[in-house]
């Protein structure tokens, strides 16, 4: 039972460190981004944003896409938000993709290495049952040793699988956090400019006036 357990370990770190570099890249590209078109945003030039964010098929890059090209469309902020609050939905899954596996694989590797003890337990015994009685004591050790090494070593896969899992999960967790940071950011900006415009036109009127 050691061979399955050590494949799930393989398929688990290989998993990890997918998610790993993806995230990281992820949250370097963020910091990035936003840093090149957070003052184009706050001066209220979201044409130039657009060109910045292009066609970037980065986190950041697809959630202020869809929140500037509803900007362009429309002056309200509960249509540019709806199209941000979509974008994140489709950019957490992705994030997301393939971390629940690790979890999956810990328990695997626990009840497999479980299973191998169990079995390797019910063939100790079988054995000894027509082993010769001198031999009993001795046979019957070895054996329980030898099954426990399964449990052991399903034990040593299962752990840190479990604690990559929770290290990714708060990785990608904190690169959602930002992306929404980054998208209230860029609605309090609209907002603010909206305001700003109402507030001039008012103030045209009462000049005409």
């Amino acid at each position: 039972m050691m061979f399955p357990i050590l494949l799930v370990g393989l398929i688990g770190l290989a998993i990890a460190v997918e998610r790993w570099v993806t995230i990281a890249r992820a949250q370097s590209h963020t910091k990035a981004m936003w840093a090149k078109v957070e003052p184009s945003l706050t001066e209220g030039d979201f044409e130039k944003a657009r060109k910045i964010v292009g066609n970037d098929n980065n986190p950041l890059g697809r959630l202020l896409g869809a929140g500037l090209s509803m900007q362009g469309a429309v002056r309200r902020r509960d249509d540019v938000e709806k199209a941000m609050q979509e974008g994140i939905m489709e950019i957490v899954p992705r994030l997301e993709k393939r971390t629940h596996y690790l979890g999956t694989f810990a328990n695997l590797a626990t009840l497999v290495g479980l299973l191998g003890t169990v079995s390797g337990l019910i063939g100790a015994f079988s054995a000894v049952a027509t082993a010769n009685p001198a031999e009993k004591a001795n046979m019957l050790s070895a054996s329980i040793s030898e099954a426990m090494n399964c449990t052991a070593f399903g034990l040593g896969t299962a752990v840190p699988l479990l604690f990559l899992h929770a290290f990714l999960t708060s990785r990608t967790q904190h690169v959602v956090e930002s992306l929404e940071m980054a998208a209230i950011k860029y609605l309090n900006v609209l907002s603010l400019r909206t305001a700003r415009m109402a507030q001039g036109a008012v103030q045209n009127i009462r000049d005409a006036a």
